[in-house]
């Protein structure tokens, strides 16, 4: 490990830190992973019990990436940690930041479950797109959390290319929606709360891409953010 004491005690003690950074990540990845997932359920099933024990376990979320920040903080003061060191600190702090996130778009595919699930009943049908997107972007996380632990900058990749699918999925269901709006406009309040629902996991989509882009600056040391992905291809596996 590149620290400035590289004495073995020092060293041994800060390998010890920083896989326990790595697996706290890990276990704040799979709590964020399972709010995804029961979410969607809750959207899926109109269940207004699981989408509020989502709203409720929100706050584990946050006081794990709280956690983590305040143990990435430490090992800065005390180790100052050079080159890969650095960058896997640094790539941590970004990624809880947008794992954070994820948590609270799942929390608000809960509220809107919860909320949906007061009306009719026929919403589970008639929305189909919408669950399609949730399955497609809640496998994006888990892809992008992969590629995490393992340091792989194919699968990083992958998931930056089904970014654009993604987009493409939500693009499409938004002309649905506003399709239903347009010929039936008495679902217009219905259709809004399913809009913000495919907003928010359009977003998740997007957080997902963003670990993947720390993925790659953390194992090639390069910010490729606001690159396009064909260039970041050429770059990367050239």
């Amino acid at each position: 490990m590149e620290t400035k004491n590289t004495s073995p005690h020092i060293s041994h003690q800060f390998n010890e830190e920083m896989d326990n950074l790595r697996n706290m990540v890990m276990r704040m990845g799979g709590m964020v992973e399972q709010q995804i997932a029961r979410s969607i359920t809750a959207l899926q099933t109109m269940d207004a019990i699981a989408g509020e024990k989502v709203i409720r376990d929100d706050h584990q979320v946050n006081a794990m990436e709280v956690s983590i920040d305040e143990e990435c903080a430490r090992v800065l003061a005390r180790r100052q940690p050079a080159a890969s060191d650095l960058r896997m600190v640094v790539a941590i702090i970004k990624t809880i930041t947008d794992m954070e996130r994820i948590g609270d778009e799942a929390e608000k595919i809960a509220r809107m479950a919860v909320r949906l699930s007061e009306k009719d009943s026929s919403l589970q049908t008639r929305y189909a797109g919408i669950h399609h997107l949730g399955e497609y972007v809640g496998t994006m996380v888990r892809d992008a959390l992969d590629s995490f632990a393992r340091l792989d900058v194919d699968e990083a990749l992958r998931v930056m290319r089904n970014d654009k699918q993604a987009d493409a999925e939500y693009q499409a269901l938004m002309r649905q929606l506003i399709t239903y709006m347009m010929e039936d406009p008495r679902t217009i309040s219905e259709v809004l709360d399913v809009v913000w629902v495919a907003r928010s996991l359009e977003r998740i989509g997007d957080h997902a891409k963003n670990i993947s882009e720390y993925v790659i600056y953390l194992v090639r040391g390069k910010d490729i953010r606001h690159t396009d992905i064909d260039v970041v291809e050429k770059d990367i596996l050239s």
